[in-house]
């Protein structure tokens, strides 16, 4: 029976569901052991305690990580979260199978390759979970107007108002002579629509309660667009900022830059990448959608909106709009704009935007 390695050990776990495949081997890549075991606390424990001290562990950025990433670190264990992207390069071999990206993952970590995901702390876990989540109601709701609006469309009645769901429209669905199923939908959908919009306005106080404190959250809306909805946006996707050396590598994580393609010489720049945080991209977009000429971002907007089309305008102003919002969440000041006074400057970002 050969001795116990007494190094450090790097193990791959590739996690699912229900269950997990964990490949132990030594920093020179030798296999001591391949475990599948049952998504379990108690038995993730028994594993590591075989890895010896502080191993290091590397697990992919999958459905429903926190558990096993918290208790890792709670073991000692130096914990690494691989980005799904940079490990699907896996996705094209002859033989997939989860032993061998457990192994796979473990090698990329023990040679300096694996391409890393942030490990947010569980405080800015629970801030995402609560603006996430108001969003995915936003988005329900959205979802309910727009049947609304396609019940209406197909009993042939023109919607002449901006906001069907406003007073006007609320009195056009309450006297419009609909079928029997349609007016069931209306009015089934109208309930939905109430709930959800008190469930909103629930999960916008949680999540602005969180901030009230924090500087980061209060000096960005001081840009115009960013009011309190989309400023918990910013701040509880990005978390620590410190992690971005410059505005340009917030604008790449936010997926706000374009595609470059090079080889030899021939250069390609397609469109924007759109891989990174999409509620960080929809809230930069949506802050500087609106806003006036004369202000800063609006100008960008318009410009490059002159040259190349509206799309390309909104999106370049929302590239701008996330630097400025890195350098108000790095220095809880942005100098490029004027100090608001906090009695009078209004609210400029929308209260509820639509998803």
């Amino acid at each position: 029976m050969s001795a116990p390695y007494a190094g450090r050990q790097i193990v791959g776990m590739d996690l699912h569901r229900r269950r997990s495949v964990l490949v132990r081997m030594t920093e020179a890549g030798e296999r001591l052991e391949t475990t599948r075991i049952v998504n379990d606390p108690d038995r993730l424990r028994a594993v590591m305690v075989r890895a010896g001290e502080t191993p290091e562990v590397v697990l992919e950025a999958a459905y429903g990580w926190y558990w096993a990433a918290d208790l890792l670190a709670e073991l000692g264990a130096g914990v690494h979260l691989a980005h799904p992207l940079g490990v699907k390069a896996f996705s094209y071999r002859r033989v997939k199978n989860d032993e061998r990206d457990a192994a796979d993952l473990a090698d990329l970590l023990r040679m300096g390759r694996l391409p890393e995901a942030w490990i947010a702390p569980p405080a800015t876990r629970e801030l995402r979970e609560l603006v996430r989540h108001r969003a995915k109601l936003v988005a329900l709701r959205s979802n309910l107007k727009c049947q609304v609006h396609a019940v209406l469309a197909g009993a042939g009645v023109p919607v002449v108002m901006s906001d069907l769901f406003g007073v006007a429209g609320t009195d056009l669905l309450e006297r419009i002579d609909l079928s029997p199923a349609g007016r069931a939908r209306v009015n089934s959908a109208l309930r939905l629509i109430e709930t959800l919009g008190f469930e909103v306005e629930v999960f916008t106080r949680l999540a602005t309660a969180r901030l009230r404190d924090d500087a980061g959250y209060r000096a960005i809306q001081a840009i115009p667009g960013v009011g309190p909805v989309l400023g918990a946006v910013f701040v509880a996707e990005i978390g620590d900022i410190t992690r971005f050396p410059s505005p340009a590598q917030l604008a790449s994580w936010s997926g706000l830059t374009p595609l470059h393609r090079e080889s030899d010489t021939t250069v390609h720049r397609g469109r924007i990448t759109k891989q990174g945080s999409r509620l960080v991209r929809w809230a930069a977009v949506e802050a500087v959608q609106r806003l006036p000429a004369h202000t800063r971002l609006g100008a960008v907007r318009d410009r490059v909106a002159a040259r190349r089309g509206r799309n390309i305008g909104v999106v370049a102003a929302a590239r701008e709009l996330t630097a400025l919002v890195f350098y108000g969440l790095r220095d809880h000041h942005i100098r490029c704009l004027p100090d608001p006074d906090p009695d009078t400057a209004p609210d400029t970002a929308p209260s509820e935007p639509a998803a």
